[in-house]
């Protein structure tokens, strides 16, 4: 698999390229514990911390094998996820914002994204469409998940439906990762192969580490992990919007970011 290891300086990453992640407090807990989480906008593992508010979500929900619950709250609740868990194991939490959008005065700002992101040629597509370079708006949504042990955390990861998502492909609570951690990435029912992941690595004093990975030709991206450290992977698609959703936003380009967080003991 082809890797791209590279630190990337906050100053590097364009004002946009923030992501939305859910963040535990704890990444393991006790059968009688309670979730908690925070949903978090940021960069670099690192960010603002939001309130639960309904009107800021499509869905933001539970999963424990086949069991599906509805996360509860009251507006401005801290942390947003703030209840018992489902059931011992393996808890997943899945949440879809409402869709955003960001306006780019030129073009230059939407190319350190693209190539950020490695969204490939945009620019012969965009002047295709005959398009202008300046003053042109994206539509965004954010699909996230985060992956929480409780007692004795046994389990696997789910499609929970998102149109884009990251899945797990290994229990980071339970199976051994020195052979790394994999996951999948999928956008509707297909996985996405040769497709760039970004993991974000949290070492136990704050430090953050990012390097670039990509998939192969089953969707799947391998790296290792270190025993005490917090994880983020990130994937973004972008599309031509519908032309409801050009209407309604007046954007000419839509880009779906897939996150999952999770921890490895330590």
């Amino acid at each position: 698999m082809r890797m791209t290891a590279l630190i990337l300086a906050l100053v590097a990453a364009p004002a946009n390229a923030h992501e939305l992640w859910i963040e535990p407090l704890q990444y393991q807990i006790s059968p009688d514990g309670t979730l908690e989480a925070d949903i978090v906008n940021g960069q670099e593992f690192s960010g603002a911390k939001q309130p639960f508010l309904p009107q800021r979500f499509v869905n933001f929900l539970l999963f424990v094998g086949e069991d599906v619950a509805r996360v509860s709250g009251r507006p401005g609740d801290r942390p947003a996820l703030n209840q018992p868990p489902l059931a011992e194991g393996l808890n997943i939490a899945g949440y879809q914002a409402n869709t955003a959008t960001v306006t780019y005065e030129n073009w230059e700002k939407f190319q350190k994204f693209v190539d950020h992101k490695d969204l490939g040629d945009v620019l012969s597509r965009h002047r295709a469409r005959g398009l202008s370079e300046n003053g042109f708006k994206e539509v965004y949504s954010r699909y996230s998940k985060t992956l929480v042990g409780v007692g004795n955390s046994v389990g696997t990861d789910l499609r929970l439906g998102l149109e884009t998502e990251i899945v797990a492909l290994d229990n980071p609570y339970t199976d051994d990762l020195s052979g790394g951690m994999r996951v999948q990435v999928f956008y509707r029912e297909n996985t996405r192969p040769d497709t760039q992941v970004e993991v974000f690595e949290k070492a136990p004093n704050g430090s953050v580490n990012i390097t670039l990975y990509r998939t192969d030709a089953n969707g799947i991206a391998t790296f290792p992990v270190r025993p005490g450290h917090e994880y983020m992977t990130d994937a973004v698609v972008l599309r031509v919007p519908s032309q409801q959703l050009q209407d309604v936003s007046a954007s000419v380009w839509e880009t779906l970011w897939a996150n999952l967080t999770f921890a490895v003991p330590g």
